[in-house]
């Protein structure tokens, strides 16, 4: 389910990509519709750096995203697997197993758009 970024979402891709001048994604070409994306696909050097950015999330910022991805409004699809094995690692250590398994598994449902 596509969105249009809030301004909570703009301050989150802001804070863990303050390198981020637009939200036009350079492959598509349209707006973002989802941050952890962009962060995994066109800001991060690599996933140790993806996951340095994820840790600079608060716990409410992680439960806000965390809360999109269950509700589809967060895309996952697109994030390459490494990343969200540590993204996952992070929600397990800073939310839970139970909250990590369902979003590890939200990501095996998701898949890329053509």
């Amino acid at each position: 389910m596509a969105r249009i970024l809030s301004e909570m979402d703009i301050g989150i891709l802001k804070m863990v990509a303050p390198e981020c001048e637009g939200y036009l994604c350079s492959g598509s070409g349209v707006n973002y519709r989802s941050i952890l994306p962009p962060l995994a696909n066109h800001y991060s050097k690599d996933a140790d750096d993806f996951l340095r950015r994820i840790k600079l999330l608060s716990i409410c910022e992680l439960k806000y995203l965390v809360r999109l991805i269950f509700s589809g409004e967060e895309s996952l699809g697109c994030v390459p697997f490494e990343y969200i094995t540590l993204f996952v690692e992070n929600v397990s250590e800073r939310l839970g197993e139970d909250i990590a398994a369902k979003v590890k598994k939200s990501y095996e449902d998701s898949e890329c758009p053509a």
